[in-house]
């Protein structure tokens, strides 16, 4: 029985059966200065707490509960850890969790990545949609020796065309890579795609049909990019979607930690030159 309950019981009794405040509150077992203490409303009680909960959250929106109660405790606040979390659900900020755990009924190929530049490029396609509902494709390029991500090219079509164009600019920038590791798409298996790689010596390392963990670094990239970016914004034009990703991109290479590169960002484990022409010739050797 709470407080605020107790305190009901004990002015029903002393209302309607005539009893004094004094056996009143005995009888319920609430001493008399409990019950002659204003209550105060929880919101009013957690002010603090909710206030604390929402700038963490408003500046790290994917953190869990116990990074933020961490954060809190970092900055000084001694709140309880069970009332941090029954206000944190209150305000409906608790992510969901996995509860089920998917057993692998397939071996695993393991991935060729040595701490190499230029060995492989992964490539995959992404797809979102904007606030009306067109949808809109996005192509990501990302660089399995230190995990950097090359190039995200957002458009409504991306055809192989495209493909080759992105594939041309990066190639120009940082040299051309040993082998590019893609899907089964049709603008990964063109015709025109095919030629470039050929004409470039890159090889084409296709993952089976229904095995994305084959291409595993990619979509484990794929995944923070639509948390961070593509489902924690709603868009309303192309224009939007490329400035924000642009953003991330840069944040992604030079300040987010990797756990699989040492909680180092992917430039910080491994830099890349600036000059083109020293991407490959001196790192492959």
């Amino acid at each position: 029985m709470t407080p605020s309950a107790k305190r009901q019981a004990v002015g029903l009794l002393t209302a309607e059966h005539g009893l004094s405040v004094q056996r009143a509150c005995r009888a319920v077992r609430l001493s008399r200065a409990a019950y002659y203490r204003p209550s105060v409303p929880r919101v009013l009680a957690d002010h603090g707490v909710i206030d604390a909960l929402e700038e963490v959250v408003k500046a790290q929106p994917r953190w869990g509960f116990w990074k933020c109660f961490d954060h809190l405790r970092w900055r000084g606040q001694r709140w309880n850890h069970k009332r941090v979390h029954r206000v944190y659900c209150a305000l409906r900020l608790n992510l969901p969790r996995r509860t089920r755990r998917r057993r692998s009924r397939e071996t695993v190929h393991p991935l060729d990545a040595p701490a190499t530049l230029n060995h492989t490029w992964a490539v995959d396609f992404m797809t979102d949609t904007l606030y009306d509902g067109r949808r809109f494709r996005t192509l990501n390029v990302l660089d399995e020796g230190n995990r950097e991500g090359l190039a995200i090219d957002v458009g409504m079509s991306l055809p192989s065309v495209r493909v080759i164009a992105v594939l041309d600019d990066l190639v120009a920038l940082h040299g051309a890579p040993r082998a590019l590791r893609v899907d089964n798409g049709p603008e990964l298996t063109s015709l025109a795609l095919t030629r470039w790689c050929a004409q470039r010596h890159i090889a084409l390392h296709y993952i089976q049909p229904g095995k994305p963990q084959q291409n595993a670094y990619i979509e484990r990239f794929n995944r923070t990019y639509r948390t961070e970016v593509l489902d924690a914004y709603v868009f309303h034009s192309i224009t939007e979607v490329r400035e924000l990703t642009a953003e991330w991109l840069v944040s992604y290479n030079t300040e987010r930690p990797h756990d699989s590169l040492g909680r180092v960002p992917p430039l910080a484990f491994l830099p890349r030159p600036t000059a083109p022409q020293e991407s490959t010739s001196a790192l492959s050797t």
